[in-house]
């Protein structure tokens, strides 16, 4: 009986409720983000008539929630740093010999004087000049200085490992010491990297980590990379050291265990210094910016109860002394001690302007950077064109949506209004998720939500195709309608995991926005099943109970194929795998005659994004950038129906130069400067910038991704099916990804990250192809037993064509709106998507099939039919 219970219908509103609710603020983003933004300044402590006005544009009993946007919709900066950890290691043990000098003194009786010996590795060498005997006993008193690793993968080792060479006492951190040090290192410069933009009052920042010693910075509304770098990337490693001499000679031999520091401001002085700081810029509790006694700017500092006893300490002791203040490795000052300063408190003078003060000031609050970074990735999106980019990804939507909707209308009729309705409530959910886990929305993304427009509804079409052939056989539309949600479950279930599986996969090796796409379509994914299968089920009940039809899903409507077919598909079998080889021959000789055109993302290097209102001149563009020698650079003019007259886009892509890992602004610089003195209106409207290091990354991470995802779904096919179905999928998909690889190469489209995200989406789309067809094999191989298998195939390829062309043609619609209106910036993308639709649809008829009656199939009968009995009151109950 077609029956829901009360208690389950509940549920269902409830959470469409819910989801729809969280999605709300969405449809009110400004008002909503300028109600967030006051509230948050209110809590901070600032109050004014406005603040108060701007926290009222939103009801506070509703939920604020909001998607955010990426950088590509926006506009803003995006790095990538290295944390360059070694560099710690060395500072770390240094810190270690005024206590390791002062226990050995404390034996100079027995093991003699002792010194320090220069040595370029990240360890202490302590040699004992007059006692080379009593090297094991002097070891043995360092060792009793190790302390136990503060982590929980070191724990019971020491931080310190001790060995004698010679008469060398050999001092080195531990591997255990080292990999904690690692850790604390990036989590300190994860957390004073936060507290530098935040003190900038930046909106919604990313700041995340990143592998073992990387951080990913994505900060909207920045104006460039550049400028982000400048509030991040100075270290302000501020340290009080004890000065030995001054010198007028670079070269000078400073001695062990001291350095030689070039003065800041007095040009040709240099000040050696002792290695081992009295204290550091650890021990700042605030610094501010002042004026010192004669009005010049100056930044004034205190310390904490432990810095404030030891700089006391120090400078009662040495009165009449200079004492040098060191901010990365430069001599701000070296003031003489001129009284015992205690209080912790003091202020740094210096030839600073009040902009310089007020900077170093900000930086000192916020911490210094433990280790330099090294910047490997930077991308700058000017904000005009993430404006464009909204426009057109709104407009792409909105019009995939509505043909969808039109489509679904003309095919199904009543049903397809039903559908229709579920997949507006899909996309509500999807969104009210995205602002649940405060996701954010990229291009990509938005690509994954036309995506799920058009796959939304195939678990619609494959119910519907089902009470459509349950119609011709089962007794009145209730039965054909509850077989139809039966039988239709299986293929829902093996398909939706199947994409889901791609999705996780991009999600756990992608980053940036190929991680926003794979969210997207793994939260498409669940909401559509969970509307097709139950929100669409409940409102096809509803609407039976009150109108209690005589047949449904019968009468005139759009159809692709007959209502009754019966083609061989095998007949000319030779013909079609024929022209899968020779594509293949093609796709591969063009592969090997002149491979990819890859982006940056592959390559490494600098893709600057231009825009003029005067026709791009690609020659006199090129004479400007000859002169700077930076080897291959190409400038091709962007042509898009969406430009407007004076938007003449061009892209200019220079090569990685050669020995340099971390991006160079300077090349980036020289660029713009030499471009803008040929066209001064000229407008940079994205910098992306990839070193050689994270791009051969890529590649190798985007060929396990690949594989991960063809080789996560033949497990699970083989598990589902059997291994021949599992082989046959597989060869499918690899003819899939061949050919869409194949066009990439034949028509030099440029291949990036984001083709890699398309390339495991068509495999997750053609998957869900195959398996709606396997599906319908295994069914038929327990109802035919004595036919064979030529027949059978064709019996169920036939049966599911309707829903394979109707899938198909749904989605390709929201594909090629999209493509025509969602502007250049993500079309290479979506071609990917198009032509994956098409040779996947292709291949699950024609190849896998094929594969599946060469390699033949065992008929075991001892395993239970998954369609048999009521499989969907499983779910429903």
């Amino acid at each position: 009986m077609l029956q829901i219970d009360l208690w389950k219908r509940a549920v269902i509103w409830a959470l469409v409720a819910l989801g729809l609710l969280l999605a709300l603020p969405n449809a009110f983003y400004s008002r909503v983000e300028t109600h967030n933004d006051a509230v948050k300044a209110i809590e901070a402590g600032s109050q004014t008539p406005q603040l108060v006005e701007d926290a009222g544009l939103w009801p506070d009993f509703l939920p604020s929630g909001l998607v955010n946007l990426g950088l590509d919709l926006r506009g803003g900066a995006h790095l990538l740093a290295e944390v360059q950890v070694a560099d710690v290691y060395q500072s770390r043990i240094e810190s270690m010999w005024p206590e390791i000098r002062d226990l050995l003194r404390e034996e100079r009786d027995r093991v003699g004087p002792i010194r320090l010996q220069p040595t370029q590795a990240a360890e202490l060498r302590v040699r004992l000049m007059e006692q080379p005997d009593e090297v094991e006993y002097a070891a043995g008193l360092v060792r009793g200085l190790a302390r136990p690793v503060t982590s929980l993968t070191g724990a019971g080792a020491s931080d310190i490992e001790v060995s004698t060479e010679g008469d060398e006492i050999i001092v080195r951190l531990s591997e255990a010491e080292q990999r904690a040090t690692d850790d604390r290192t990036v989590r300190q410069a994860l957390e004073i990297i936060r507290r530098r933009i935040d003190e900038v009052g930046t909106r919604e920042p990313t700041i995340q980590r990143q592998g073992a010693d990387r951080i990913l910075i994505q900060v909207p509304g920045v104006g460039s990379a550049a400028e982000l770098k400048e509030i991040i990337g100075t270290t302000a490693q501020l340290t009080f050291q004890p000065v030995v001499s001054r010198t007028q000679n670079a070269d000078d031999n400073p001695g062990a265990g001291n350095e030689i520091l070039p003065s800041m401001d007095q040009e040709g002085t240099f000040y050696i210094l002792e290695r081992a700081p009295v204290v550091t810029g650890d021990e700042l509790v605030d610094a501010q910016p002042d004026f010192d006694q004669n009005g010049r700017p100056a930044v004034s500092f205190r310390f904490d109860p432990t810095g404030a006893r030891k700089f006391g300490d120090y400078t009662a002791e040495n009165i009449g002394s200079p004492f040098a203040i060191v901010l990365d490795g430069e001599v701000i000052s070296a003031p003489v001690i001129q009284s015992h300063i205690p209080g912790g408190s003091g202020i740094i003078t210096g030839n600073f302007t009040v902009e310089e003060s007020t900077s170093l000031a900000v930086l000192l609050r916020a911490g210094a950077l433990p280790a330099g970074l090294e910047f490997l990735e930077e991308r700058t999106i000017g904000p005009e064109l993430g404006a464009d980019s909204i426009e057109a990804g709104q407009v792409a939507c909105i019009v995939a949506f509505v043909m969808v909707l039109v489509f679904m209308v003309m095919a199904y009729g009543t049903f397809g209004i039903f559908a229709n309705i579920a997949l507006i409530i899909n996309v509500g959910l999807i969104f009210g998720l995205l602002s649940l886990i405060g996701a954010t929305l990229t291009l990509p993304g938005i690509a994954g939500i036309v995506l799920t427009i058009g796959m939304a509804v195939d678990a619609n079409v494959l119910v519907f195709e089902r009470i459509r052939e349950e119609m011709k056989s089962a007794k009145g539309p209730a039965r054909a309608i509850e077989l139809g949600y039966e039988k239709a479950l299986s293929a829902i279930t093996d398909a939706n995991i199947t994409t889901f599986i791609t999705a996780l996969i991009l999600y756990a090796m992608g980053s940036g926005p190929v991680r926003g796409f794979a969210i997207t379509l793994g939260l498409g994914i669940i909401t559509s099943v969970f509307t097709a299968l139950f929100v669409t089920r409940l409102i096809v009940i509803i609407w039976f109970e009150r109108k209690r039809p005589k047949s449904v899903l019968q009468g005139r409507t759009i159809r692709f194929v007959p209502e009754i077919t019966n083609w061989d598909f095998f007949k000319r079998w030779r013909l079609s795998l024929g022209l899968s080889a020779v594509l293949i021959v093609i796709a591969g000789g063009s592969f090997l005659l002149q491979g990819l055109n890859y982006g940056i993302d592959f390559r490494g290097g600098t893709t600057i994004r231009t825009e003029a209102p005067q026709p791009v001149d690609i020659g006199l563009y090129r004479d400007a950038i000859q002169p700077l020698q930076l080897g291959d650079v190409s400038i091709t003019e962007v042509f898009d129906p969406t430009f407007a007259e004076d938007e003449n886009v061009a892209m200019i892509r220079v090569q990685a130069q050669e020995g340099e890992e971390a991006v160079s602004a300077n090349v980036i610089a020289q660029v713009e400067t030499a471009l803008q003195a040929v066209s001064p209106d000229l407008k940079f409207t994205s910098v992306e910038s990839v070193g050689p290091k994270v791009s051969g990354e890529l590649i190798t991470t985007a060929m396990i991704a690949v594989a991960l995802a063809i080789g996560a779904v033949l497990i699970y096919i083989w598990l589902r099916f059997e291994w021949q179905f599992a082989l046959g999928a597989v060869i499918a998909l690899v003819h899939d990804v061949v050919l869409t690889i194949g066009i990439f190469s034949e028509l030099q489209i440029q291949f990036d990250l984001a083709i890699i995200a398309a390339l495991l989406t068509i495999v997750g789309y053609s998957l869900n192809d195959t398996v709606v067809v396997f599906d319908r094999v295994r069914e038929n191989l327990r109802k035919y037993k004595k036919k064979p298998l030529a027949e059978v195939l064709n019996i169920s390829i036939n049966e599911t064509l309707s829903r394979t062309l109707m899938t198909s043609v749904t989605t390709l619609l929201a594909l090629i709106a999209l493509f025509i209106l969602g502007g250049d910036v993500i079309r290479g993308f979506v071609f990917a998507m198009i032509w994956g639709v098409i040779v996947g649809t292709y291949s699950s008829v024609f190849v896998a099939s094929t594969m599946l009656l060469w390699l033949g199939v065992k008929r075991d009968w001892s395993k239970p039919d998954a369609n048999q009995g009521n499989q969907f009151a499983n779910v429903d109950a």
